[in-house]
């Protein structure tokens, strides 16, 4: 049977812990429901790709590729152990991936200074500047520690992570890849922020410096309820809250574009019916985008991009970045040369009109 195998070959798995548990939960959820008391050798291409397209219509394209992924890897192994002749799913095609408005987005760093951080609750206000400033992941935000802090300096180290499963919190000594051990130089506006933080809310040497009540790290998905969609509610940057007669109308839109209009009595009701309900908005994690957009548009050179990220390999910040970038203003100055042949106090050549 395709469950019996593939109980065997998950034992056998060797991968980081949050890489495994989120394998594992994508194949108890979605693959083994399918495929679990299937024999291997009844298992077809068409059958699978029937499986995919179907899997498609009611979840997103990543997940539909990791399952495809989980499942081909069951069959690669009974090949390699010779239960099946060869394996169906080397030639099944999974969605092709789709740019939605509720895709990657970027926030300038106005509406960052201006509108977002002023709406994130003081407490948290530190962790969006610090992964807005530079560019952190959301496990290296969390995972900070005063010995990785020189505000002295102006610069941060990323040398271990926060990871979190089924809810459970624990520090990494080592970041996502060799390349993302690394130092950051902070922006002048970004260390008042982190000061003022250790200064309000103190933190032991082995604790992280944005830690929650108790000092213990942030929780990634109550963080992302609790605080970062309402701040962005509060921010102006999803749906729309507005005060009325008897209290507050929270407006949100749903996955197939439909306008909702709900009266509550408070005004956090509402901003937290709205972060609840609104479809989209921006990720903590396009924070980090947005920092190496500033950076691409700045003309910071690619490499030195690839640096601070923590990339592997420049081609990753190529295709990434390169073309998130829409700085129109960068490419007229470019394709401009007057300033560079002519002198601006001198009059224009006149061409005569042609007769």
């Amino acid at each position: 049977m395709f469950g019996e195998h593939a109980e065997k070959w998950m034992a056998a798995w060797n991968t980081e812990i949050t890489t495994a548990a989120r394998d594992l939960s994508v194949m108890r959820t979605h693959v083994l429901p399918q495929w679990g008391r299937v024999p291997l050798g009844k298992i077809d291409d068409l059958g699978l790709q029937a499986w995919v397209t179907e899997l498609g219509k009611r979840r997103s394209r990543a997940t539909v590729a990791e399952a495809l992924r989980l499942t081909s890897g069951v069959l690669r192994s009974a090949v390699r152990n010779r239960l099946i002749p060869f394996n169906p799913a080397d030639e099944i095609r999974a969605p092709r991936t789709r740019t939605r408005d509720t895709d990657e987005r970027i926030i300038s760093r106005a509406d960052l200074r201006s509108r977002l951080l002023p709406a994130v609750p003081p407490r948290h206000r530190g962790i969006v500047a610090t992964a807005a400033g530079a560019g952190l992941r959301w496990g290296e935000a969390a995972g900070l520690r005063l010995d990785a802090v020189d505000l002295h300096a102006a610069r941060l180290l990323v040398i271990r992570t926060v990871v979190e499963v089924s809810g459970h919190t624990s520090f990494k000594p080592f970041p996502k890849s060799a390349a993302g051990r690394r130092t950051i130089p902070l922006p002048s506006g970004l260390v008042p922020i982190i000061r003022t933080h250790l200064a309000l809310w103190p933190t032991e040497d082995n604790a992280p410096i944005f830690a929650n009540e108790v000092g213990a790290p942030l929780r990634r998905t109550l963080f992302r309820t609790r605080i970062w969609r309402p701040a962005l509610v509060r921010a102006g940057l999803l749906g729309d809250v507005v005060r009325v007669d008897g209290g507050f109308d929270a407006l949100w839109t749903d996955v197939h574009a439909t306008k909702h209009t709900e009266r509550l009595r408070t005004e956090s009701a509402a901003v937290h019916h709205v972060a609840r309900h609104q479809v989209g908005g921006l990720r903590f994690h396009d924070l980090r985008h947005s920092y190496a957009t500033w950076l691409v548009d700045d003309g910071v050179p690619p490499n030195m991009v690839q640096r601070v990220m923590g990339h592997e390999r420049s081609s990753t910040t190529l295709d990434l970045y390169t073309r998130r970038t829409d700085n129109s203003v960068r490419i007229l100055q470019a394709l401009d040369d007057q300033a560079d042949d002519e002198d601006p106090d001198d009059p224009p050549e006149l061409v005569p009109a042609p007769a």
